[in-house]
């Protein structure tokens, strides 16, 4: 072992046993492994990170279950084509783990598995640890984490990971243990204790079903009792009733319980007649259905549709197609309920349900949806929140649902798909034989069905949704499908495609025979493994048995996504997690699938990019998400080039303005977590420029050319909020004509806890006169903003055209919606944690105009900053991780790419200097002799700003040649660079992480 790597492992013991303090190698500090979401931190994540990065692997675990192995599924199949080995050792203790989760182990070629016979032994085994072997380095996870689901996602878990040399005592101890236990005459064999092991479970878990079954529930015990969610909205429910408001809106993410919701608050009003309106006949039998489990035998229940006539009940469940008819409609009176309630609400602004609206006048009107921002252009007519005066009971989204345990986990895996077919060829009305055998070839069947059956579901057999994109590739691949074996049982897979030309029984009978065990015959109908189809099942279908959801189609929309995802986040019994595949193809909105599962609306390429890779260590509870590599690159090459941004923003504010009931400024988008203002900014260059563009002749504030470039300037200049001064002493020009710099340094220290530094001041004011540009005809156009006069005595005057233009309602709403904007981004983004000594806060994006910003250059030197950049005796140097190939058109600026701008590891960073610049240089020389030496990276050039890494210092300058742009060898010089800290874990994976392009092109 190199005597670099021992000093590793001892600067990673002094960090974490000495001195915390201390900067050292994350790979070689021993740490504490815990599950925490909020922090980025899963057990989970952490024992994928290492099976990732070792060359062998061992596990000794008393459970193992297929809620566990499932989020490693993806991984181990990695292994088993990198051929790394690994030995399981687990047992048959309380015969708790499952044969299932042991047999798909088994089958996986590069492992061994073998069950230690606790009862032979005569004595307990519950060890939990996990050994991972990279060359002569052993890291070992310790602790109280068996491979089940909770224990590695969600569970208070307390695990260590030790790190050893192969010589050091501990490694030798625990290896040596493991061995003992593995080479024990009681460890048997898979092929030794499978069968009687599964028929020995099977037998228990039958005899518990039975004594289930035999229990003698209390009523008290079992009385249904609402939910988090469910007592929040009637409080709040109460409350708007009490206020006098007629109208009130149920906002609940698919599963959490919208049904039950109401009828608790049906139940805890004491409403006596009740009208819950629905579109299909189907969901009001559902509704009813559990209406009756509230209420029992207290109140009549009738339907109204679908064949139904039961007017008189006390609470009637009625389609909205049947209830809008005359003959039907007009035998209530108009006062007849006192409470209507809307189901899937967002389509209440259909004639159909207008015309009921407009005929009853019930004490209240309530609407459920989980989607009231669906997609519309109407804005006046179909303003869903308009319609319910803007009054929301109770909001719950996906993420909060998840963190409340209210849905059934999900393990989602993204998957290349085999169809390269782009989304306008898929969505063509004619679509060719081939493109159409591309989407139903055999090939792509083969495939789908193959990671169907590596992937699983959890329960004893699939009760699956498959989504398409077009209705005539639904019924071929279900045709396909009944012509195949399904492995898990033996016979013909038997499947359905169900469209919009399905009858109401049809759809019936389909979800039944879905939902129902394999070994019920129910009227001679068999059951189903999969339903095919392509919209009708995005929403109002409760099959709460649905334990596997496949996705053939692209995503249109986070909505829509999320609409099919929740087919499967129903809670069952039998049912601990859902499988989602989701096949990934060439298409051009790939970036809305993770927009969709972190629910983040931003729409800010970095944050999206980041889910990516370290969205399976954020996601709240027991849910897991996984992308294989290739569809990693296909969804970043999708980030990369964003297509629609303007619809996007424009879909954003129409979603807002319905919500607020007003037009919507920066600030409103980004208190509501919509699209990021900065891209707002980018694309439009002022917010003004923004409404006039969708608004349209409806906008009718003019600006004038002045007002116009003064937006321009500070949008472009300080909206990003990187420092507060500029944006302070804005502030305080909204109502003050002068600022006594005396008065603003206490100010300053009260708000930020922080001294006001007057060199960083008095640029600001220089910013605030136009001066912060980079070219001289920018200067000409920005140096009339006419802002602020600074004089000798220490005070700043606001100018008297800026304040004639304050007086400007529309201008001063929008000065003041930048300086609001800038000021909250700063106090969230860049007050706290900033580098010791530094302006700058690590792992946040700066661009260069930041950094000249914040380096108080006095103007922006972005067009100067290339790879390198010294300001008076800090060093910056910008690094593109990943550079393109070079072409005719595109050369960079220090070759071809082929040099070693890189990570060695998480403290040691490479890089050579720019084509022509040799180690005795004044180029080098200004690297060499600078105070302070920042890096800062981005991923690739499709990123415009770059990640703040922090401080180095230099270990090695050697000099070395290298061939330009033209083949002519020059000289250059290598670095090798040490971090003062260590690179977050979740930043370096996400900047290593890449596949060629011929990779994918194979794929």
């Amino acid at each position: 072992m190199t005597k670099e790597k021992l000093a590793e492992i001892r600067n990673g013991f002094e960090t974490a046993y000495v001195d915390g303090t201390f900067s050292s190698n994350l790979a070689y500090k021993p740490q504490f492994v815990s599950n925490n979401h909020k922090e980025g931190k899963k057990v989970l994540s952490t024992i994928e990170n290492e099976l990732l990065t070792c060359d062998q692997f061992q596990i000794s675990v008393a459970f193992i279950t297929m809620g566990g192995i499932t989020p490693l599924l993806q991984t181990l199949k990695e292994l088993e084509k990198k051929n790394i080995h690994g030995e399981i050792l687990t047992t048959n203790y309380l015969n708790f783990s499952e044969p299932k989760a042991l047999k798909k182990l088994n089958e996986l070629k590069n492992i061994t598995l073998k069950m230690f016979d606790v009862e032979a032994a005569d004595k307990g085994f519950h060890t939990k640890g996990y050994i991972f072997k990279k060359e002569e380095i052993y890291r070992i996870i310790i602790g109280s984490s068996n491979i089940t689901s909770a224990a590695l996602t969600i569970n208070r878990e307390w695990n260590t990971r030790v790190i050893s040399t192969e010589q050091g005592e501990m490694a030798q101890e625990i290896v040596e243990e493991f061995y003992e236990l593995w080479d024990s005459r009681y460890s048997l064999e898979f092929d030794e204790f499978y069968q009687n092991y599964e028929e020995r479970y099977n037998f228990i878990k039958r005899q518990r079903k039975i004594a289930k079954q035999d229990e003698i529930p209390s009523i008290e015990k079992y009385r249904l009792q609402p939910n988090n969610m469910q007592v929040g909205f009637i409080t709040n429910l109460r409350k708007i009733l009490n206020a006098g408001k007629e109208r009130a809106l149920l906002i609940s993410a698919t599963g959490t319980g919208k049904t039950y919701a109401s009828a608790f608050a049906m139940r805890e009003l004491a409403f006596k007649r009740v009208l819950f309106l629905v579109h299909r006949g189907q969901l009001a039998r559902q509704s009813r259905k559990s209406y009756q489990k509230v209420f029992d035998k207290s109140v009549s229940m009738g339907l109204v549709g679908a064949g139904y006539h039961e007017y008189d009940c006390d609470f009637v469940f009625a389609t909205v197609q049947t209830l809008n008819r005359d003959e039907h409609l007009f035998k209530y009176n108009y006062d007849e309920f006192d409470c209507i309630i809307l189901d899937e609400a967002h389509h209440i602004s259909a004639d159909t349900y207008q015309k009921v609206m407009n005929y009853f006048k019930p004490r209240l009107w309530l609407g459920m949806t989980a989607t009231p921002d669906t997609r519309n252009d109407n804005v006046a007519e179909k303003n869903i929140y308009e319609i319910f005066n803007y009054q929301i009971a109770y909001e719950i989204r996906l993420q909060q649902a998840m963190e409340e345990n209210m849905l059934c986990p999900f393990h989602y895996f993204g998957i290349s798909d085999i169809s390269m077919m782009d989304d306008k060829k898929i969505k063509a009305k004619n679509i060719s034989e081939r493109d159409f055998n591309q989407l139903t070839g055999d090939e792509r069947v083969r495939h789908i069905i193959e990671q169907a059956n590596y992937y699983g579901y959890s329960g004893d057999r699939v009760k699956g949704l498959i989504f398409c994109s077009r209705i005539d590739e639904s019924e071929e691949l279900s045709a396909k499908f009944n012509q195949i074996i399904n492995p898990s049982n033996g016979k013909l897979y038997r499947t359905i495609a169900l469209n919009g030309n399905a009858s109401e029984e049809e759809r019936q009978e389909a979800f039944e025979r879905l939902a129902m065990d394999e070994d019920v015959d129910l009227e001679n109908r068999q059951s189903l493994d999969y339903i095919f189809s392509v919209e009708i099942l995005n929403e109002g279908v409760d099959i709460v048995e649905v334990n596997q959801v496949i996705m053939l189609r692209p995503t249109q929309s986070p909505i829509v996504f999320i609409q099919q995802l929740g087919r499967g986040l129903r809670k069952a019994e039998g049912k601990e997690y859902v499988v989602i595949l989701d096949f990934i193809g060439n298409y051009n909105n790939n970036f809305m699938i993770p927009v969709a599962l972190s629910g983040d609306r931003s729409y800010n390429p970095d944050t999206i990019r980041k889910y990516i890779i370290s969205g399976n260590s954020t996601i709240p509870g027991a849910s897991t998400v996984h992308f294989d590599e290739i569809a990693k690159e296909k969804i970043f090459s999708s980030i990369d080039k964003i297509k629609g941004m303007k619809s996007i923003i424009r879909e954003s504010y129409i979603s807002l303005k319905n919500r607020l009931g007003r037009v919507p400024y920066l600030l409103d988008f980004y208190e509501n977590g919509e699209t990021d203002p900065l891209l707002i900014i980018r694309e439009y260059k002022t917010y003004q420029n923004f409404l006039v563009s969708v608004e349209k002749e409806l906008y009718t504030e003019k600006i004038t050319e002045q007002e116009m470039i003064t937006l321009e300037y500070l949008s472009k200049t300080i909206l990003s909020g990187t420092r507060p001064y500029e944006l302070e002493i804005l502030k305080r020009f909204l109502n003050h004509e002068v600022i006594y710099v005396d008065e603003i340094k206490q100010e300053f220290q009260d708000t930020y806890g922080y001294k006001l530094d007057l060199t960083s001041f008095n640029n600001a004011i220089e910013v605030l006169q136009g001066k912060f540009v980079s070219k001289e005809e920018e200067y000409k156009k920005y140096c009339h903003i006419n802002i602020v006069n600074y004089d000798a005595k220490r005070t700043l005057q606001r100018l008297k055209s800026f304040a004639d233009r304050l007086l400007h309602m529309e201008f001063y709403k929008q000065v003041n919606d930048i300086i609001e904007v800038g000021l909250r981004r700063y106090k969230e983004r860049y007050l706290i944690n900033q580098e010791n000594g530094t302006p700058f806060v690590l792992y946040e994006k700066y661009s260069r105009r930041d950094v000249s910003l914040l380096m108080n250059c006095g103007k922006d030197l972005s067009s100067i900053m290339y790879g390198m950049k010294r300001i008076d005796e800090d060093l910056f140097i910008f690094v593109t991780y990943h550079k393109e190939e070079s072409s005719d058109d595109k050369n960079y600026v220090d070759g071809k790419p082929d040099y070693a701008d890189a990570f060695e590891d998480n403290m040691i960073f490479r890089w050579d200097s720019q084509i022509g610049r040799g180690i005795k240089s004044s180029y080098v020389a200004d690297v060499m002799t600078a105070q302070r030496k920042h890096l800062l990276v981005k991923k690739s050039d499709a990123e415009t700003d770059f990640y703040y890494v922090g401080q180095f210092e230099i270990i090695e300058a050697i000099p070395a040649r290298k061939n330009d742009n033209y083949g002519k060898e020059r000289d250059i010089a290598k670095f090798q660079m040490k971090m003062h800290h260590a690179v977050r874990e979740d930043l370096l994976r996400y900047l290593q992480s890449n596949i060629k392009k011929e990779e994918v092109k194979a794929g």
